[in-house]
């Protein structure tokens, strides 16, 4: 079955596929689903959680997501619309693509709790922060230089990120599929909005931008607030690690 789409996914999906073979994405050496990058005092997930690794976590703790439970996440048309079918397995309401494309449809309270079985936590917008922007590897690959703060997560410019601009993703790309980052981070700007920790009240905070928003959402001064029981196709997360 086609996935449904809005007007704008479905632009952006004839674009992608125009410009699919024209556009140089730089090349990365993949990230491996389940990779701890050392930051010193923390370490995080090289990745966005994915689906496959969701679904060991409710499976050993038999947990249901909010959006099963309401038969469906939320989209953007008319409004938050929500979508029947769409879930954490199946984001557009249908079997994905692939197993380790982002975990999305959860709440902050859900993604919380998956980095706590992981043995971890939501990273503070702090960490994310000096993660996602400043690079603090002895020795970077990919050009990047060592104590040196960048605009966007994957360098000077937002080439090779998932956002709304020409791409060769029209909507939420796998782990590794973008370009390498910061780091050695993969997708702290665009692929999907991720949870962290920071509250203010009911609300949590998010960053990083989507695949649906421009290239000014994937910079520091990006991050939204959102509801913190709020789920949609367009929210993930990723978790940190404390090094003892």
């Amino acid at each position: 079955m086609a996935v449904p789409m809005t007007m704008r996914r479905a632009r952006r999906h004839l674009a992608a596929v125009a410009l699919v073979t024209l556009l140089a994405v730089p090349a990365t050496a993949g990230a491996q689903v389940g990779e701890r990058i050392d930051l010193g005092a923390i370490a995080l997930d090289a990745t966005e959680v994915t689906i496959a690794q969701f679904r060991k976590f409710a499976e050993a703790t038999a947990f249901r997501t909010e959006a099963e439970k309401a038969g469906g996440g939320f989209e953007w048309g008319h409004g938050w619309e929500r979508r029947p079918g769409w879930t954490v397995y199946r984001p557009y309401g249908r079997d994905p693509e692939s197993a380790d494309e982002p975990a999305v449809h959860v709440t902050w309270h859900e993604a919380q709790a998956y980095c706590r079985w992981a043995g971890g936590r939501l990273p503070s917008f702090a960490e994310w922060q000096r993660a996602a922007y400043t690079e603090t590897r002895a020795r970077p690959s990919d050009g990047y230089v060592t104590g040196r703060t960048y605009p966007y997560p994957v360098g000077d410019t937002p080439d090779g990120m998932n956002t709304r601009e020409p791409d060769p993703w029209p909507v939420h790309a796998p782990a590794g599929a973008t370009k390498r980052g910061v780091n050695g981070l993969f997708d702290m700007g665009g692929n999907v909005w991720e949870w962290i920790a920071d509250r203010r009240g009911g609300e949590a905070l998010t960053a990083g931008g989507s695949w649906w928003y421009g290239t000014h959402q994937t910079t520091a001064a990006g991050a939204q607030w959102k509801p913190a029981d709020f789920y949609a196709v367009y929210v993930g997360f990723r978790c940190a690690y404390d090094r003892r």
